[in-house]
């Protein structure tokens, strides 16, 4: 690495052989004058790594030309090293994330949701010590801040809460090297004390500076009171010896007290204020900035309310350093970036770019406002985080920023299931046991069932949630269940316990709503109604619910229109209008002359939004136009293309549950969503579940009266059957939001 700062000792560059505490008090303001001078990072030996240029405000010293020659030889023998010596020096020669330590059985059925792991419980499963290796899964978002680590680029992360992104920061501080972090002092500028100087000396220098600066402020102290002393005892003893007035003397005594003791203050202005103290860190700082204010963000300089009158505080005693200047040479984690101050975010990008960055007061109406130091060095990485709307009301130069000088990943909802996997997930329980330090430990059973939750709120078949903050709520809940009966371990009833403690407000809402529409009778799960249609819904991210839907077809008092209602958001107008075009094509009805109602029955406050309901729509409609009833004990979901295929959608398994919960016995859904089914054995014995992939197999299913029916679903077939395509609506297409 390149040397950017000043390695003597002794802030007042007397060569480097004595001490700060031997200096003599003698040399005290040439030394004051001499530790005024401000040293600026420069470029970083690492490759491409924004940062500062160096600045001096003063002339270097013979030492400090030797100490840079040296710090340049270093930087030559670093940018020589061999990507294995980099490895070596930064503990990177493995992969990051680490084989799960416990017993594996030779043979074991690929389906052990165990992976094949030996155990009597998860207390034998060794947690690993580097934090890295606590990430299951992001195997580019690993690789990623594995690169970003050697060669100190900025990474943004975009995902799901709960899949990692804060302990993927905190990983990349402890790959960092700490051989090079600095502390930063402050010091009184004796030409403008609205402008302090900014000094930057190795990690535990500063506090070596400070000491050495209040030992002298001290002798210096200890000299003027023993001289103010001696005058007043010389004013006294003359005014005793000679008769003069005595009250004159001790008005003279007190004078020259007065004169000492205000006079004595400016001396504090002599000791610097060290805003940055890394002698104590162990590694690489780490600094979150999440909702971080402005001052805390860059830095501040506190208000001072006594400006005059000799009670002031010097300005550089006032300054604060913010969250970039304490990540100098470290991370700086941003989560929710787009929650920054748009300002924040522009001085934010400065700071990226030059490496270093002035600290001045925030609040214009603060004395500090008028106090604006030399730039203070702030050679960070930055690891900014945000869900999915984060680029939204991200500055757009300061993305630029970030992905000209590093990367942007997506983080990941799902990983592959894989033995290997599963024991990782196992691994994750007894992780999540040591950290709470209060759990008991789980059984193979227990932790059986938390991989297999982990397989359901997947969504997908063949894999595992990466959403592992809620996951971890789960392993807690069934925790603190097995510890309040005074469990030796944690059973699998107990993970069946938490499951229904720990479920989401969207869950309990739609709960609440099955029972009250049963109570109301608003559920019709019986019988056959012309027009009428149980589609399904999800609420939130883990629940479904019953989102009946209703069509009449009215003559028009006009031109023909379709009306629909149920607060209906963009994508599910969009979705009518696809319907629309289908029953145009089959349908034998002028709809010029007719009006089409669609209602979303009880959609509630938030309305409908997504395309999840299109043959529900299109089912309805026809039932309508047609006058045939419709099954009543039979829901449905799925999306509809304009030439009659059924599209994949989301949340199949929550809403399957909800049919079942309402009393649903049939269920129609994408032939795509088959392999995304997992829903709890207790509803599988309830449902009858139907994949289809075009509307003519949905209304084969789902309308009554056979006669009428067949009729309408060979008359559909003659019409689109050209039209469908078998490939269209397969697994690889994207589902619906709804």
């Amino acid at each position: 690495m390149s040397n950017d700062t000043d390695t003597d000792d002794d802030p007042r560059r007397d060569g480097g052989s004595e001490s700060p505490a031997e200096t003599p008090a003698s040399r005290e303001e040439d030394a004051a004058e001499r530790t005024g001078e401000s040293t600026e990072p420069t470029e970083d030996a690492s490759d491409g790594a924004p940062s500062g240029k160096a600045q001096q405000t003063g002339e270097g010293t013979d030492d400090e030309q030797t100490v840079d020659e040296h710090g340049e030889d270093a930087a030559e023998d670093t940018s020589t090293q061999s990507a294995d010596d980099l490895d070596d020096e930064y503990g990177l020669e493995d992969d990051l994330g680490s084989e799960v330590e416990a017993d594996i059985r030779d043979e074991f059925d690929e389906d052990d949701l165990l992976g094949g792991l030996d155990i009597d419980s998860t207390a034998e499963i060794s947690i690993p010590d580097e934090l890295v290796d606590h990430v299951i899964g992001q195997d580019e978002a690993r690789d990623i801040v594995k690169k970003a680590a050697k060669q100190r680029r900025h990474v943004m992360m975009i995902g799901s809460p709960g899949t990692g992104k804060s302990m993927l920061a905190k990983a990349m501080s402890h790959l960092l090297p700490k051989e090079d972090l600095q502390d930063v002092l402050v010091y009184h500028n004796p030409d403008d004390g609205n402008e302090p100087k900014v000094r930057t000396v190795p990690a535990g220098k500063g506090e070596q500076i400070i000491d050495a600066h209040k030992e002298e402020a001290r002798k210096r102290n200890q000299l003027r009171t023993f001289l103010m002393l001696i005058i007043v005892a010389i004013i006294l003893g003359y005014t005793l010896i000679t008769g003069a007035s005595l009250l004159l003397g001790i008005i003279a005594a007190v004078a020259v007290y007065i004169l000492f003791r205000y006079t004595q203050r400016g001396s504090d202005a002599m000791i610097p204020n060290m805003i940055v103290n890394a002698a104590d860190q162990t590694q690489a700082p780490f600094e979150d900035a999440t909702g971080a204010h402005a001052g805390a963000l860059l830095g501040d300089v506190r208000h001072d309310p006594f400006q005059s009158g000799g009670m002031e505080t010097p300005s550089h005693d006032r300054v604060e350093p913010g969250a970039i200047h304490k990540a100098n040479k470290g991370v700086l984690f941003v989560d929710e970036i787009n929650t920054l101050d748009i300002r924040s975010q522009q001085k934010l990008m400065t700071a990226i770019q030059e490496g270093e960055f002035s600290i001045t007061g925030q609040s214009e109406r603060s004395s500090g406002a008028m106090v604006q130091t030399e730039p203070v060095p702030c050679d960070f990485i930055m690891i900014a985080a945000g869900n999915r709307d984060a680029l939204e009301n991200m500055h757009p130069a300061l993305r630029s920023r970030i992905k000209g000088y590093g990367y942007e990943v997506f983080m990941d909802d799902t990983i592959e299931d894989t033995p290997e996997m599963r024991r990782k997930y196992i691994r994750f329980i007894a992780q999540e046991v040591e950290k709470d330090g209060r759990l008991p430990h789980f059984t193979p059973e227990a932790a059986k069932e938390v991989v297999l939750e982990a397989k359901r709120r997947s969504g997908r078949k063949g894999h595992l949630t990466l959403l592992f903050r809620n996951l971890g709520g789960l392993v807690r809940v069934a925790g603190d269940i097995a510890r309040a009966e005074d469990k030796e371990f944690t059973e699998r009833e107990d993970v069946l316990q938490a499951k229904k403690r720990s479920r989401s407000i969207e869950q309990q809402l739609a709960d609440t709503y099955i029972e009250r529409r049963k109570d109301y009778e608003l559920t019709v799960a019986d019988g056959d109604v012309v027009g009428r249609v149980n589609g399904l819904a999800v609420m939130g991210e883990d629940s479904g619910i019953m989102l009946p839907v209703m069509a009449e077809v009215a003559p028009a008092q006009g031109g023909g229109q379709v009306i629909a209602t149920g607060k209906l958001q963009e994508m599910a107008e969009e979705s009518v209008q696809n319907v629309s075009a289908i029953i145009k094509k089959f349908s034998d009805v002028d709809l010029s002359e007719k009006d089409v109602h669609i209602q979303f029955v009880q959609a509630g406050q938030q309305g409908v939004d997504g395309d999840s309901a299109s043959i529900t729509v299109a089912t309805a409609v026809i039932s309508a136009l047609e006058d045939i009833p419709v099954r009543q004990d039979l829901a449905m979901t799925g999306s509809l293309s304009v030439r009659g295929d059924v599209l994949p959608v989301g949340g199949v398994t929550h809403k399957i549950e909800a049919a079942a919960k309402s009393g649903i016995e049939t269920i129609i859904i994408p032939k795509a969503n088959e392999q995304d089914v997992m829903i709890e054995d207790e509803y599988e014995e309830m449902v009858e579940i139907v994949p289809v992939s075009n509307i003519s197999e949905v209304l084969d299913v789902a309308l009554a009266g056979e006669t009428e029916k067949d009729s309408l679903v060979d008359r559909l077939k003659s019409i689109t059957g050209q039209a469908l395509d078998p490939q269209v609506g397969q697994a690889g297409s994207n589902p619906s939001p709804q």
